[in-house]
Order: C-alpha cells, then sequence, then structure tokens
C-alpha cells in the first residue's frame, strides 16, 4: 500500500451510536475513506446530518438503506467493510461479504464466541458455519496480519474486564474467580426508543446477573470462568468497572507493576493511572484507563474506558489500522466524540 493509496470503506448499522463514531472517524481517517453508510432500517436515503444534527456541516454522508442487490457494486468498490448491526443480522450478512473479497471488522456478537453451544445459549441463534476461525480482536492483545476475512471486535464490557485482567493472569491464584462489577450508560442499550433506557426512567441497577451474555466472553478472553455484574446508570456514555482478585501467596505490588508495565510499554491507548479512574476522563476518547490497589492476597483493579469509541468503533478502527500495518492510533486521538 503507497502512502497515497486510500482505502475505501463501508458502515452498515452507522444510525447508531457505535456507527456513527465510526462513520465519523473513517471521514477523517488520513488512509480509509468512507464511501458508503448504511442505516439499520429500510428508510429512504438521507444525510446523516438529519440524524445528528452536530454533524451538519461537518460531515453531510448519505445514510442509505442496504438491499442485497447492491453487494456486486458493493465488492467492486469497497475493501472493508465495518458492521455495527445486531448480532443475527451480522451473521447473515457477514459471510456474504467475505465471499465477495470484503474484510469484515463485525461489532456484533456473532463471531466473538469460539464455542458453538455456548454462542448458542447465549444469543440464542446458531453461529454460521464458516471455512475458518474467525480471530477475536483485542486489539493490544491481537496480532493480525492483513489476510484475516472477518475480524470479530470484542464487547465493551469484555474489552474493559479483559484489559485489566489479562496482564496479571499469571499472578492469579489458581481457583481465583474474578469479580467485575461494572456500570455502563444507557448508549450501550443503543439508540431504539425503550422505556427501561430513558433517561426519566434509569435509575442505578443492576440487570444480567449471571445471566448476561458478556460473561462467557469475559471468560473466554481471560481464560478463567469470572462473576459479572453488569449495571445501567444514568449517564450518557463511559464504562466504569471494579474487579476483584485473589492474588497467589506472596506477590508483591511490584510484580503487579512488572506485569502491568511489560504488557502495555507499547500501547499508546492503555494508560496506567495513579488515582481510580473517572469516566469522565475516558469519554469521548479511545483510552482505557486502569488503576490497581493490592490489599494482601486481593487486587482491587478499577478501569475506565468509553463503551462507544474503545468498547466499540474506536477498537474495530484500532484494529483495521493494524490489519493494515498503519501506526495503532492513526485517526483515533485528533478528533471528539459525535455525541
Amino acid at each position: 500500500m503507497t502512502k497515497q493509496e486510500t482505502i475505501q470503506c463501508a458502515v452498515f448499522g452507522a444510525s447508531g451510536y457505535s456507527g456513527v463514531e465510526l462513520l465519523w472517524l473513517l471521514h477523517n481517517h488520513p488512509t480509509f475513506s468512507l464511501a458508503y453508510a448504511f442505516g439499520s432500517s429500510a428508510r429512504e436515503a438521507e444525510s446523516i446530518s438529519a440524524l445528528y444534527p452536530q454533524l451538519q456541516g461537518r460531515c453531510d454522508v448519505l445514510l442509505q438503506p442496504w438491499h442485497s442487490d447492491l453487494l456486486p457494486q458493493l465488492a467492486q468498490q469497497v475493501r472493508v467493510a465495518f458492521l455495527a448491526l445486531p448480532h443475527e443480522a451480522s451473521a447473515e450478512l457477514a459471510p456474504l461479504l467475505v465471499a465477495q473479497g470484503i474484510v469484515v471488522f463485525d461489532l456484533s456478537g456473532a463471531f466473538r464466541l469460539k464455542n458453538p453451544a455456548v454462542h448458542q445459549e447465549a444469543y440464542g441463534f446458531a453461529q454460521p458455519k464458516l471455512s475458518q476461525a474467525v480471530p477475536y480482536g483485542l486489539a493490544e492483545f491481537s496480532q493480525l496480519n492483513g489476510h484475516e476475512p472477518l475480524i470479530a471486535v470484542p464487547g465493551c464490557y469484555p474489552t474493559a474486564a479483559a484489559l485489566a485482567i489479562r496482564p496479571i493472569r499469571q499472578l492469579l491464584s489458581d481457583n481465583c474467580v474474578p469479580i467485575v462489577n461494572a456500570v455502563s450508560g444507557v448508549s450501550g442499550a443503543g439508540r431504539k426508543a425503550q422505556p427501561h433506557t430513558s433517561f426519566c426512567e434509569v435509575s442505578l441497577q443492576a440487570y444480567g446477573i449471571a445471566s448476561h451474555r458478556h460473561q462467557p466472553e469475559i471468560a473466554q478472553s481471560v481464560g478463567r470462568e469470572v462473576l459479572f455484574v453488569p449495571h445501567l446508570g444514568n449517564f450518557k456514555r463511559g464504562i466504569l468497572a471494579t474487579i476483584y482478585l485473589h492474588l497467589k501467596d506472596e506477590v508483591r505490588t511490584s510484580a503487579i507493576e512488572d506485569s502491568y508495565a511489560a504488557c502495555y510499554a507499547d500501547q499508546p491507548l492503555v494508560r496506567m493511572v495513579q488515582k481510580p479512574p473517572s469516566i469522565q476522563q475516558v469519554a469521548g476518547t479511545p483510552f482505557c484507563d486502569i488503576y490497581y490497589k493490592q490489599h494482601q492476597q486481593q487486587l482491587i483493579v478499577c478501569v475506565a474506558i468509553d463503551n462507544l469509541l474503545k468498547g466499540a468503533a474506536a477498537q474495530a478502527l484500532q484494529l483495521a489500522n493494524q490489519y493494515f500495518s498503519l501506526p495503532s492510533t492513526t485517526g483515533l486521538l485528533q478528533l471528539g466524540a459525535v455525541l
């Protein structure tokens, strides 16, 4: 790829919260070029600024309905597709795009879980059978080689939990079951109006206890069973997770510090911070902020991310940068968020 070459992209589900953030990032990216933006519904074509007036005069990309008869045209013009769609819609569309030679970054949960039976239980439908395994794209731990046809972008809660736990897995006791207690803003529930996600209805509340579909994804990513309790908070965006871990005997704080430092020394989007992070310091950014405190054999880790960026759109673009051998932060550090 030459310096002058641009990579044509399409975003599916561009009208949703994660989709519009991805659209905005691609619109301003120095290498990727947004060729198509498809909505999640069959509404008539309209400018994205009609749905998000804050983009008026800055990004007037045409948001158009998707029809399968557009597939040959798309295959001729687009090299990369980002899917910010419902899980079953991605499961149906992704193999069609791959068959046309389009590289797919899927932000849904359709291809994240490796065990088909676990997927069926978590999502309620069968995973499509593909000719090769789909890599799980936790960006700081991925090693994409530029030949993978389909990449599964992790969920927002699993991203926060895995970035906190994976660097120190070797320090945990054999019987440690991490407890992940996390709070998300209402944008995590999507753009569709629902009474239980209305700001007038939302109070801090746990949900999906021991049944949330992100629990098996977290367990798969960190390599052990976990207890995961998500909460819905009455704020717009962001995730704050507090994670409780049991260490092996005689683990010193210096070993924890060294493990995190070794893991993230060359990862600019993960920041080790000196006091518990707040959502405010990561909202609208692609960063993950991590703080830890050892108390005897217990380790408490606090982690904050923006669910729509590091937990979705920014991580998808970080993976695309990696796929095409671009610096991981390309197009991610200079822009504010849409919402």
